[in-house]
């Protein structure tokens, strides 16, 4: 029988690596809920409608979704980003606006693996609901500054821009088509056949051959209308006040058709190119009425938890490990002793561990060394009589001390504080 293994485009995390992991949720969950967001878990999969309206011509509904019908003969995917998920939520349970969330979780795309891009990747990300407030996407965009600097980041770029909305987008989008059918023979292949329907996609094309011809078209932000103009200038505005740095990239468009107005992204400086985005968002606000909700502005952001720790790596950091056990129970008389007392220090607040199987004396010592544990506390024949416990400092070393069973916690306090 062959070996089972993850399958290609996904991996394990195991205890030993996970540590990272961690201090990159906690740190985020605490950035977030300092800033009144709160968090929201929707479904791994979903209806193929809700990812549908999120853009017809973009590659990740195009080509790279896992949809399937299920046994109930719904069509469903499993969610490619989370932000349409969220939105479908919004419109379902109608909670009061402005509503600020944030998310943790899975995202699946058939995709070709590489290092920081893979078939199931996580994300961190947050989104506000009900506010055309420009000062609403300085914070949001700070938030994001915030966090990175909170895990010690510190080679990042910041990059924006604006896409105008309904009453300026179009006649920019019919100068930049003119502009690229002029040029249509340089693109790639792709953007050759697909050109008319959607123009803005080729400005998020990665190839040199469409790199080079976008770097002389027109640009959005020189057809931004007032309304717009003074949106994005308010943003500015903001990140300045914010002593927050950024660079107008007037190419940035992201991935996905529903943004407008703001957009930004978050670029690590030193990684490969393509893998140098660490994230990033923008507004949003048309996704709710085209999901069938009412006219909501929205803006918000993902982050790409892979592309953080390689961030992280990089930049030489280690999140420090999760904190270690206090103590590490040695027990030589059938196991009862370790099930009780460790049972007792748990529920004091202690992180305690022990071994099972009846396993030996050298064994047990073996498995409390690596363990990590400050203490081991054993109970053997003696003990157990006498009703004391050894404790023996597995850090600092030294011989093995004898304390009455009753007088455990107060010996503990007084070590570990």
């Amino acid at each position: 029988m062959p070996e089972l293994r993850h399958p290609p485009g996904t991996f394990d995390v195991l205890p030993a690596q996970s540590g990272p992991w961690e201090v990159v949720l906690t740190t985020f969950a605490r950035v977030a809920a300092g800033a009144g967001y709160g968090l929201i878990i929707t479904p791994t999969f979903e209806d193929l409608g809700v990812f549908q309206r999120i853009g017809e011509s973009t590659d990740v509904v195009r080509k790279e979704m896992f949809d399937f019908v299920d046994k109930g003969q719904r069509h469903v995917a499993l969610r490619p980003e989370q932000t349409a998920s969220v939105v479908r939520a919004f419109i379902q349970h109608h909670p009061v606006t402005p509503w600020k969330a944030w998310y943790a979780g899975s995202q699946f795309r058939h995709e070709r693996p590489q290092a920081g891009r893979y078939r199931e990747f996580h994300q961190l990300g947050i989104e506000a609901i009900g506010s055309a407030d420009a000062d609403l996407d300085a914070e949001v965009i700070a938030l994001g500054w915030e966090y990175y600097r909170a895990l010690g980041i510190t080679r990042m770029e910041l990059l924006l821009n604006s896409l105008g909305d309904e009453k300026c987008r179009p006649a920019y989008r019919e100068a930049l088509l003119a502009y690229l059918a002029g040029h249509r023979d340089e693109l790639c292949r792709e953007h050759r056949a697909r050109l008319e329907e959607n123009p803005l996609r080729v400005l998020d094309c990665k190839k040199p051959e469409c790199r080079s011809v976008v770097s002389g078209a027109p640009r959005q932000i020189d057809y931004l209308c007032d309304d717009c103009a003074a949106h994005f200038g308010r943003v500015r505005d903001g990140l300045g006040a914010l002593s927050i740095p950024f660079t107008i990239d007037p190419l940035l468009v992201r991935g996905l058709d529903y943004y407008t107005r703001t957009a930004f992204e978050y670029v690590g400086v030193g990684l490969e190119s393509a893998q140098n985005a660490l994230g990033g968002g923008g507004r949003y606000d048309g996704l709710v009425a085209a999901m069938g909700g009412p006219d909501t502005p929205a803006v918000g952001f993902a982050l790409g938890i892979e592309r953080i720790l390689l961030a992280l790596e990089g930049e030489g950091l280690t999140p420090a490990p999760p904190a270690p056990l206090h103590a590490f129970v040695v027990d030589l008389t059938g196991g009862g002793a370790a099930r009780d007392l460790t049972a007792r220090l748990r529920a004091a607040g202690y992180r305690v561990d022990r071994s099972f199987d009846g396993r030996s004396a050298k064994s047990q010592f073996k498995a409390a060394d690596r363990s990590g544990a400050r203490l081991a506390l054993v109970i053997g024949e003696d003990e157990a009589r006498d009703g004391t416990i050894g404790l023996k400092d597995l850090i600092e070393g030294g011989g093995q001390v004898t304390v009455p069973a009753g007088q455990i916690l107060d010996e503990l306090a007084g070590r570990l504080g």
